[in-house]
């Protein structure tokens, strides 16, 4: 079943009615993010360290669940890739829990192709929307143009700069990211048109 233009005119007009009636949340986001992106900047090895702890305890809760899940419908299709998909992901969290500090070159790998992908991701959301949801679209625009301009320099410095760059990058991604909610926000609060309504 595909969407008609009216039914993607209609999702337009719902997501910008959602901005307009929950700027304030959106606001909240984009200053915890900033000033979460700020710290990670100021102390970029301690945000490293934690970024590593953060991905080794999802993959090993990950895979402690997906292990129980497994057992617990045995005789579902895949049941031995499901086993396999959870050891490994205990194996990884255990690794990264035990060495995080030479978890932190893989992690910057990881991030980098994580950076390319939202990058790209968000100037393909920012030139979509450039005409309705949000005056503001350069915002999200120049957040992905920064994204793929961290992944350049992240992999041009490794392996050296491995033990300061996750954190820094990841400090200097929430910050544009927090920046453009705000943003945001603060154009769904312009025109929010309960606030500009004359009273009766």
């Amino acid at each position: 079943m595909s969407m008609t233009p009216s039914d993607f005119s209609a999702a337009r007009r719902a997501v910008a009615e959602t901005m307009r009636e929950h700027w304030v949340l959106f606001m909240v986001e984009g200053i915890v993010l900033v000033v979460l992106g700020m710290l990670a900047i100021v102390i970029p090895q301690l945000a490293s360290l934690a970024v590593t702890i953060l991905i080794g305890w999802l993959f090993l809760i990950s895979g402690v669940v997906g292990l129980v899940t497994t057992f617990w419908v045995k005789g579902a299709p895949g049941f031995w890739w499901s086993l396999v998909s959870a050891i490994v992901g205990i194996a990884a969290g255990i690794v990264l829990l035990m060495w995080p500090l030479s978890g932190v070159l893989s992690l910057t790998l990881v991030l980098i192709v994580f950076f390319v992908i939202e990058g790209v991701a968000s100037i393909m959301f920012a030139l979509e929307h450039r005409r309705e949801l949000t005056g503001r679209w350069g915002w999200m625009l120049a957040s992905g143009i920064i994204d793929l301009f961290l992944a350049a320099i992240i992999l041009a410095g490794l392996p050296g700069t491995a033990a300061w760059a996750l954190g820094l990058l990841v400090g200097i991604n929430l910050v544009f990211g927090g920046s453009a909610l705000i943003g945001m926000a603060l154009h769904s609060r312009e025109a929010d048109p309960s606030r500009t309504a004359p009273a009766h």
